[in-house]
């Protein structure tokens, strides 16, 4: 069985500018529907049986979306950071309770084909979290991990160096004891606690294939938007 993806969609989408302003990142059209339904399609293709979205900015726009659209083959539940936001790591401490364990993390500006079957496959006893890695060199952004043997030797997103070839993927597995130790009730970052998970040898990796599309940028969100409007299933 799949284990429940959390999708992190709390985001303010500042380097989008006025093009998110007034609506979620997850809501921005690509080929005729909102972003968040393409990755329901990808999740759905993957058998996945719930869903909860970590909202904050403009999170009740997600919620009439959803509720408007089409049916979905899983449940779809929200959990919402409130007046303060809370960072990447406070909302899925906030959405624990709501969630599976182990569970998989998305980002809400994420596109991943990908299959989560092997992800979790890849997912070894003794790790507290595995995160999808793709041999990046630079390439889409910057290389920010030290991946090797299925191991994550190194991640460091904010200080990356020459020797890093690969990226984070924007697909990781979280068991609930990793976040332990972490804050509660106050902002923190994901990439923060990955950071120290890797460190204490509890980072698994898996190499994906396949590589990502995002639409965080706005060159990325052009991007992803020619990709799938030559795919008539994606309309």
């Amino acid at each position: 069985m799949i284990p429940d993806v959390a999708i992190l969609a709390g985001g303010l989408a500042t380097r989008l500018g006025d093009i998110a302003k007034a609506i979620p990142k997850s809501l921005l059209e690509i080929a005729g529907r909102p972003f968040l339904f393409h990755q329901f399609d990808l999740l759905e293709k993957e058998g996945v049986r719930k869903v909860v979205i970590c909202a904050g900015h403009l999170a009740g726009r997600i919620s009439e979306a959803v509720s408007a659209g089409r049916p979905w083959s899983f449940d779809v539940g929200f959990s919402i950071d409130g007046p303060a936001l809370l960072g990447t790591g406070g909302a899925i401490i906030q959405a624990l309770d709501k969630l599976s364990d182990p569970f998989f993390v998305i980002y809400g500006d994420s596109y991943l084909p990908v299959s989560l079957f092997a992800a979790a496959d890849a997912f070894p006893p003794e790790a507290l979290s595995l995160m999808a890695v793709f041999k990046n060199d630079g390439r889409f952004d910057k290389s920010n991990v030290y991946f090797e043997s299925g191991r994550i030797l190194v991640y460091n997103k904010k200080k990356p160096t020459t020797a890093m070839r690969h990226i984070d993927y924007g697909l990781n597995i979280f068991r609930k004891a990793a976040f332990d130790e972490a804050p509660r009730k106050e902002a923190f970052d994901l990439s923060d606690l990955q950071t120290q998970l890797a460190r204490r040898g509890k980072l698994a990796g898996w190499e994906s294939a396949e590589r990502f599309f995002e639409i965080g940028s706005k060159a990325g969100l052009e991007e992803l938007r020619k990709m799938l409007s030559k795919c008539p299933e994606a309309r």
